[in-house]
């Protein structure tokens, strides 16, 4: 009796399950960074501040952000204060302690501010805190 000695040919790389997690993660990073891009306006100009906290975001913080000509945009979409009250209402009913930064322009009227601070109280929003940066060091 003879035996052939038969080796199994190589199997080759699969590219099809790669190239699936690389599209994964792609739209991944795509999502997760426009997310992030319109939460902070680019064009609003924070006060300076020597102390202050670091940046920790807890989870769920809606940031609220206050243009230099006093518009408000929350999550890329603006606002006006009684829509900004229903928004901040529906989510105070479901969450208790909902933490919310406000991120004014330097330049914007104080009174604008108050008035959103305001608003956060009415639809029953109580974990405020402000958005600042540190001052450049001078040279």
């Amino acid at each position: 009796m003879k035996f052939s000695s038969r080796q199994p040919e190589p199997a080759g790389m699969q590219l099809a399950p790669m190239i699936d997690i690389v599209f994964l993660l792609l739209i991944f990073f795509i999502v997760t960074w426009q997310f992030s891009r319109s939460e902070t306006e680019l064009n609003v100009s924070v006060p300076t501040a020597e102390e202050g906290a670091e940046l920790t975001r807890p989870k769920g913080e809606i940031i609220i952000n206050v243009l230099g000509d006093g518009v408000i945009r929350v999550e890329g979409s603006t606002v006006d204060l009684p829509q900004l009250h229903d928004k901040l209402a529906a989510i105070a009913r479901q969450f208790e302690n909902q933490p919310v930064r406000i991120r004014g322009d330097g330049s914007v009227a104080y009174q604008r501010i108050v008035e959103v601070i305001d608003t956060c109280q009415k639809a029953g929003i109580w974990n405020i805190s402000f958005a600042t940066q540190r001052p450049t060091p001078a040279e």
